[in-house]
């Protein structure tokens, strides 16, 4: 990528940061003009509104992707894959643009999206395949049935009601995902 290319990615990806952090116009108009690149250039860079969120989440996803070894050491299968949604969960439910993000990846083709949903998507697949292996998952699951599952949850409120409700909402998925936990 040339210099100037990537310069502008930067401009974008830290524009992208500022302007989804705070309430109001998030448009992916108001982001380029933030960058101060035109329209085009962004959608070079990101042809999807759901692949630059994802890609400015890029640290949450990270995270998300490295906990899935230590979780799967130091917990059973069905209690790793529960801590692991939750915090994913909690990403979505602060960050509505990454939970909607979540939701519509699964659709966008574009190959920009997909490789950055793509770790978060295999570490998701790993923790359903300790759990097919374990026996203590439904058989047949994926990790996209997983997150069409997870999605409603992202739009639980955030009262203490709505917490416990969501909370509520979540140990029912977590038994129907993984009737035997032993």
């Amino acid at each position: 990528m040339r210099s100037d290319a990537r310069f502008n990615r930067i401009r974008i990806l830290e524009a992208a940061a500022e302007v989804l952090a705070v309430p109001g116009d998030t448009s992916l108009k108001s982001i380029a003009r933030r960058a101060g690149v035109g329209q085009g250039t962004l959608y070079r860079h990101f042809p999807s509104r759901e692949c630059l969120v994802l890609q400015v989440y890029g640290e949450e996803v990270e995270e998300l992707v490295q906990a899935v070894p230590a979780l799967l050491h130091s917990h059973c299968p069905p209690l790793a894959l529960r801590a692991w949604l939750r915090r994913l969960l909690f990403i979505g439910r602060c960050t509505p643009e990454f939970a909607d993000a979540m939701c519509a990846a699964t659709d966008v083709l574009s190959e920009p999206c997909r490789s950055a949903y793509r770790p978060l998507l295999e570490a998701l697949s790993a923790l359903v395949v300790a759990n097919e292996k374990g026996g203590t998952i439904v058989p047949g699951t994926t990790a996209d049935d997983v997150l069409l599952l997870l999605g409603p949850l992202w739009r639980v409120g955030t009262s203490e009601a709505e917490r416990a409700r969501g909370d509520r909402l979540f140990d029912v998925l977590m038994r129907g995902l993984c009737p035997s936990d032993g």
